[in-house]
């Protein structure tokens, strides 16, 4: 039988709960090696196997469908379970991935590495399941408690790149795999173990205007229905968002500044993430989640045009910095919304529902920008294919924060949590 957090003392908005936030970074970060090591070995591997852009980008799509699909599940196994075993079983996995594709002979071994033991079996454990766990340990600061357990993400976007650009150079990008694996695997199982305690039973906060109230009917829809419109938007806002993240180095490459550069505004991008996401936990704490999904959704169509007209270096590094600025708010808020305006016995695989299709979505981004490449020579119109895919987005977000304003659902919200 699972404990009873709060019979042991351990309480939401406590000081196990901070503690608790720490780890979930840690894993967060040290997780996001599945997602970012790919575009920064891309040309190499594309070299190694002489394969095309398009199919060079393979591996890293295979990553995201796997991370996106195996979200979901690893949700509702840690709504049942808990959280370690699951975390644990996904370091091994996420280690073994690398281990193998370094080790690969042909590109579809790599390819298969990537795909069902990185994404699928590895990394999928390390992102949905740590939002949805944070979510349910905070009630009065969880928008910037859910924004730091993010972060975590793009720490790790910030942090691997240049290692693994610096790895490559002095190791070969193979070496550089294995090494990764190893170091993976034992640091995700040992803070597994650091997070037994399940989530304390759900707690009751005051409703302020703005905010959402959990409801059987969220947004006046009912629940399924809700779910299937934010997981279309995760989708839609995702396929924009992946378009820079994974070609910004071969961007580079091909304007001949090289993969180092490349690597660089790829850490720039993800560290100026890190400043999005706290701020936009802040403030959705303050305005509600559901107004910051849609203001980040919004900027990042913005940013995502000013590449449009870029070709030098200096301007690059800062389209990249305000890129990272712009988008780094909108994943996590997808996690707060649900826990505001949703029930909360479902909330793992709820947000892992609407992680996997934040997940295809950048899985679809990555691949299709590369195809469009192969087909145009260009980037030009990936990006506004990007543009397009972010409108989408902003007209579904936009037309949920119209319905939770509306006064003949007021009715409809205030089930209890």
């Amino acid at each position: 039988m699972p404990c009873n957090s709060l019979d042991r003392g351990v309480k939401p908005d406590s000081r196990y709960a901070a503690f608790r936030l720490a780890v979930a970074l840690l894993v967060m970060t040290v997780g996001a090696a599945g997602m970012y090591a790919v575009p920064v070995v891309l040309t190499a591997v594309q070299a190694d196997f002489g394969v095309a852009r398009a199919e060079a980008s393979l591996p890293y799509a295979l990553v995201m469908v796997g991370f996106g699909i195996g979200s979901f599940p690893a949700g509702r196994v840690v709504d049942r379970i808990g959280l370690p075993v699951p975390l644990a079983i996904s370091g091994l996995c996420l280690g073994a991935g690398f281990v193998i594709a370094g080790w690969a002979s042909s590109f579809t071994t790599f390819c298969v590495a990537h795909g069902l033991l990185i994404g699928l079996l590895g990394s999928s454990a390390t992102f949905a399941p740590m939002l949805a766990d944070t979510a349910q340990w905070w009630v009065r600061r969880r928008g910037i408690a859910v924004a730091i357990c993010a972060s975590g993400n793009f720490l790790g976007g910030a942090i691997w790149p240049p290692v693994v650009q610096a790895c490559v150079e002095s190791w070969g990008w193979r070496a550089t795999y294995v090494g990764i694996g190893v170091a993976t695997a034992i640091g995700i199982v040992a803070l597994a173990a650091l997070m037994r305690p399940r989530p304390p039973a759900a707690s009751a906060a005051p409703a302020r205007p703005g905010f959402g109230s959990p409801s059987e009917t969220p947004f006046g829809l009912p629940s399924d229905k809700a779910i299937v419109l934010l997981c279309i938007a995760s989708l839609s806002c995702c396929i924009a968002m992946s378009m820079p993240q994974v070609h910004i180095v071969a961007y580079c490459v091909d304007l001949g500044f090289g993969p180092a550069r490349g690597a660089e505004m790829l850490s720039l991008m993800f560290a100026c993430g890190i400043v999005s996401r706290l701020g936009g936990g802040f403030l959705a704490d303050r305005i509600g989640a559901l107004r910051v999904l849609l203001i980040g959704s919004a900027m990042q169509a913005t940013a995502l045009a000013f590449f449009l007209p870029v070709r030098g270096l200096v301007p690059l590094y800062l389209i990249s910095a305000l890129f990272g600025l712009f988008q780094g708010a909108i994943v996590p808020s997808y996690a707060v919304v649900i826990r505001e305006y949703f029930l909360p016995h479902r909330t793992g695989g709820q947000v892992g529902a609407v992680i996997t299709c934040a997940m295809l979505g950048m899985a679809l981004g990555g691949w299709m920008s590369g195809r469009i490449f192969d087909l145009t020579g260009s980037y030009q119109a990936a990006i506004v294919n990007g543009i397009a895919w972010n409108l989408l987005n902003i007209v579904i977000v936009g037309a949920l924060l119209l319905r939770s304003r509306s006064p003949r659902l007021d009715g409809l919200r205030g089930a209890p949590y």
